[in-house]
């Protein structure tokens, strides 16, 4: 789906209460029935002012009925969910407006987005689940049971997303602050995260380095960094790696010269693993083998040192007074469960990936238009939805949209 936040001016402080509520009654519900959301509500204008908030939300896509459901109620959207994330930056002063969608992918979208000064940042949304059908299909029983008691609302894939933003947000915190080249983190709401932008590209749309073999050492050690702070990226390839120019002057030498230093920044850390997991050689070895294998392709370039090796970066761990992360990040609240629900998610995900490597977020979609009607498929069948209008939630987004929300509650 295409966030479009138009929409958002016209919901009123009721209409967000009672988006709020049916949010809150999802942690106990696959659809909250109608009195629970009037309930929860608390409107001043009692059960006629929250079936009307029902009913704009309803047109809106924000919220969604169930074909063949037993009793009257409601379930959140993916819509309502990205309304919530947005209303709660809006009100921080972290996003003012929302520009155009930079980037697309099996697993997210990413969005330009500026705050209060003007100032431009990017918004990650987690969308897991919309890679396949299939996957939805053979996964539906599974994400039945995460509808109950996930501690946050929405269907097991939101859960899911929510999760991913969660954890993603806290090893981009633990990661900035040892000083590791990635975006700094701003804020985290359900399974969305602001982040500062960027100004680099991704290596896989660079078709020449003047200094290959300097590159492919700084990112093995990287990767050797990585693991002595006890982590392992899980998706270390040209998608996930951004280069960055910097201008380095030198006045030393008369006239100072001028020379433009390449610097590679990470992102994308969902799939981040400690190197005490079971898999950790495999996924360790695998992200030391894509980076080989593109520089040998792209570059033709081949390192003629071998490794690094998986025995050689554990026995690394802690060195160089190096803080483990794996433990940090553990100790945040993200607990072993959550991470075990979310490594299914992702393994499920990649499973689905094209062949040749790398996460199922790395190909962007070029028919935005099949993305969306097959996530409107998977939601069908999750839940079979019936909406009451076309939701606006599918309509492009405007550049730099001004956000309002609306009367404070």
């Amino acid at each position: 789906m295409i966030l479009d936040s138009k929409a958002m001016r016209h919901l009123t402080a009721e209409d967000w209460r009672v988006l709020a509520a049916v949010e809150t009654g999802s942690k106990n519900h696959e659809l909250v029935p109608t009195p629970i959301i009037e309930r929860l509500s608390r409107l001043r204008g009692g059960v006629s002012g929250v079936h009307k908030s029902i009913s704009a939300l309803a047109k809106t896509g924000l919220i969604a009925k169930m074909k063949e459901a037993k009793y009257d109620g409601y379930r959140l959207t993916y819509g309502g969910l990205d309304y919530l994330a947005l209303h709660q930056y809006a009100s921080q002063n972290f996003v003012y407006s929302v520009g155009s969608r930079i980037g697309v992918g099996k697993e997210s979208d990413i969005m330009i987005v500026a705050d209060n000064k003007g100032t431009q940042k990017v918004l990650k949304i987690h969308r897991l689940g919309r890679i396949s059908f299939r996957t939805v299909k053979a996964n539906r029983d599974y994400l039945r049971r995460k509808n109950h008691n996930n501690g946050g609302g929405g269907s097991g894939w939101m859960y899911l997303s929510r999760l991913a933003a969660m954890k993603e947000y806290a090893f981009m915190q633990a990661l900035r602050e040892e000083g590791f080249p990635v975006p700094e983190p701003i804020a985290q709401s359900r399974h969305t995260i602001v982040m500062s932008l960027i100004d680099a590209f991704p290596l896989r749309q660079i078709s020449h380095v003047g200094d290959p073999a300097t590159l492919y050492g700084e990112l093995m050690e990287m990767i050797m960094r990585l693991a002595r702070h006890g982590l392992i990226h899980g998706d270390f390839n040209e998608f996930n790696i951004l280069l960055k120019e910097e201008t380095v002057t030198n006045n030393e030498t008369t006239p100072p010269t001028e020379t433009v230093k390449v610097i590679p920044i990470l992102i994308d850390f969902p799939q981040m693993v400690s190197m005490e997991h079971q898999n950790a050689e495999m996924y360790f070895d695998r992200d030391v083998n894509c980076v080989k294998r593109f520089f040998e392709r792209r570059f033709h370039f081949v390192g003629t040192q071998p490794g690094p090796f998986f025995k050689d970066a554990k026995k690394a761990m802690g060195q160089r007074g190096a803080k483990r992360l794996d433990a940090l990040v553990e100790a945040s609240g993200f607990t072993k469960k959550m991470l075990k629900d979310l490594e299914a998610a992702i393994r499920a995900q990649q499973a689905e990936a094209p062949e040749g490597g790398g996460s199922a977020d790395e190909e962007a979609y070029e028919d935005e238009e099949d993305d969306d009607n097959d996530e409107e498929e998977q939601e069908a069948d999750e839940g079979e939805l019936e909406e009451e209008e076309p939701a606006a939630t599918g309509s492009n987004a405007p550049d730099m949209a001004r956000l309002s929300i609306g009367d404070q509650t």
